[in-house]
């Protein structure tokens, strides 16, 4: 994906691979065509104006930027992991928790969030990275 701050990897849904690979089937696309036509935005606003949905409840209106902030709730309220999510999202946790999560702190299960992974015992570790070690050679 490109941002402000250039290039970067971005891991979207599972969701979105079907949609993804249906628009790329639909369009004939070969591997460097863009999959969204050049007036997309327009495309998105005329959507939104036809749905009712161009303004959110405070009156705001809704942009594509507007997906971003769904897709961080979203993931948010299904318990993703708050760092691996700023990372994906090339931005910091303190940015979600003050603008994105302020409003789910009703909503968010704390359980699921504070979940940590177990540390494999350290006897896995050497044997994995031995394994790596030996697909290198």
């Amino acid at each position: 994906m490109r941002g402000k701050r250039g290039y970067g990897p971005c891991k979207s849904t599972q969701n979105a691979v079907p949609v993804f690979e249906r628009l790329k089937k639909r369009n004939k696309s070969k591997p460097d065509d863009f999959i969204f036509p050049k007036y997309h935005h327009e495309m998105f606003n005329r959507i939104l104006e036809e749905e009712g949905l161009k303004f959110d409840r405070e009156g705001r209106p809704r942009t594509l930027y507007s997906l971003r902030h769904t897709y961080i709730c979203f993931r948010l309220m299904e318990g993703a992991d708050i760092y691996m999510l700023a990372k994906n999202c090339r931005t910091s946790v303190e940015m979600i928790e003050k603008y994105y999560a302020a409003h789910l702190k009703d909503v968010l299960d704390a359980s699921a969030i504070n979940v940590r992974k177990k540390k494999p015992p350290k006897k896995e570790v050497a044997e994995i990275r031995r394994g790596e070690l030996e697909t290198l050679r």
